[in-house]
């Protein structure tokens, strides 16, 4: 099965918009064992719209079009695909029923032109769009498929979740099995991680690849057929033998989210001081449901004064070692975890740039302690400076390593390639 994606807007080709949903789409798809192939973007003219369906439907089975059925002037891709196809435009009545409906229980007065949205070409199939007024459809041209999807991002993930997907599992059985195994690492670059792993013999129907993201690097195992994934486990065996310290979670995008899987509905607590990271570590935990089951506070102690009155850190420690510093912030995690007697309670201090910097202290130095009902881990990196923004990123993956590490019974403090650590 060949599978293809079209993004249709001005604002998208223009670089006006960021085309989220494209990313969303083949990653979502990966996860399901599904490779989008290709991807095009084309604006809101007609001829180009009619060129592109033609051309697209000779090559792929399924193609996913996005955007272009709203109920202005510029939301051509309904009227295109009709022209495409040489059938007319026709009312679809049971979604017309739906918008009317829909207008009516929210208290509104339907426009004109939203009756637009319920005309489709001859021939199509209606696809329900269940919170949206943008009505999807799917039609047969040529050789492939095109199922067509409002451009709103919360409708779009809505009916591919719901509607898509199950449309091409139902319409193109899978030519042989497939797995996928996603290894999460932290600390190492691209290139050095390649060069780790080159040397691996994959069998047929296997292929490694890399995806970069600050802070990260996912490297994806990609098994094709049965004989490939009874091969799996040992190829990811020696995969993570050779990763080491650089795997930080499996199967997940963000340590955030690895954090948060291991602690909810876990009886433990975690407190969270930050400086340099102004609550990131705080809001990648909140942005998950249940996280109040562990979290009991966030500070931003951003002030000398806030981790003193605060915290409790002792005046003379900020003024014999300094707010970024292996003694400030260790005080800055004991005091956090004591309010509440906290299970657990990281800390973070640092210089994030682009200012502030010393010769001793440069930009990019960032202490972060983890404090226990045992003892407190703290460690001082120097990280890559290359904006402020990547620094207090940085400084929240690590934090949450440490507790992951903690979590797991390992090493707190380990080595990271790619960052340097200060002594005490």
């Amino acid at each position: 099965m060949k599978l293809e994606m079209i993004c249709t807007g001005e604002e998208v080709l223009a670089g006006q918009i960021v085309d989220t949903n494209a990313a969303w789409f083949a990653n979502t798809l990966m996860d399901k064992g599904i490779e989008c192939q290709r991807r095009v973007t084309v604006g809101d003219r007609l001829e180009d719209l009619i060129a592109v369906f033609k051309e697209r439907s000779l090559e792929a089975d399924i193609i996913l079009v996005n955007g272009g059925l709203g109920p202005t002037s510029d939301d051509l891709s309904t009227e295109a695909m009709a022209l495409a196809m040489g059938v007319p435009l026709v009312e679809n009545t049971e979604w017309r029923t739906k918008l009317e409906d829909w207008f009516a229980r929210n208290g509104r007065v339907m426009a004109e032109s939203n009756l637009k949205q319920a005309w489709l070409p001859e021939s199509a199939l209606m696809i329900d769009n269940p919170v949206g007024t943008a009505c999807g459809f799917a039609v047969k041209f040529n050789r492939a498929w095109l199922f067509f999807t409002p451009g709103v991002p919360f409708e779009f993930k809505r009916m591919v979740t719901e509607q898509f997907i199950p449309f091409v599992e139902e319409r193109f059985a899978a030519s042989s099995s497939v797995a996928l195994k996603k290894l999460l690492t932290l600390g190492n670059g691209e290139s050095a991680l390649a060069d780790r792993l080159e040397d691996i013999p994959l069998p047929e129907g296997i292929t490694l690849g890399y995806r970069s993201y600050m802070p990260y690097i996912e490297i994806k195992l990609f098994a094709r057929g049965a004989t490939a994934i009874t091969c799996l486990p040992r190829i990811e065996s020696e995969i993570k033998a050779l990763l080491g310290n650089a795997l930080v979670a499996e199967n997940v995008t963000t340590l955030d989210q690895e954090i948060h899987n291991r602690l909810v509905n876990s009886g433990l607590s975690l407190s969270v001081a930050e400086s340099c990271t102004g609550g990131m570590i705080t809001s990648g935990l909140v942005a998950f449901a249940g996280s109040s089951s562990y979290l009991h506070h966030g500070l931003v102690t951003y002030s000398n004064e806030a981790k003193v009155k605060v915290l409790g850190v002792k005046p003379q420690t900020l003024d014999d070692y300094g707010a970024v510093s292996i003694a400030t912030v260790e005080e800055m995690a004991k005091g956090a975890r004591n309010i509440l007697d906290s299970d657990y309670a990281l800390a973070t201090s640092g210089i994030a740039g682009p200012e502030g910097g010393s010769a001793d202290k440069p930009v990019g130095t960032v202490a972060i302690a983890l404090a226990t009902k045992y003892g407190v881990h703290s460690q001082m990196l120097k990280l890559p400076s290359r904006s402020r923004a990547l620094v207090r990123t940085l400084s929240t993956a690590v934090a949450y390593d440490m507790l992951r590490r903690e979590l797991n019974g390992e090493a707190v403090i380990v080595d990271y390639s790619s960052f340097t650590r200060f002594s005490k």
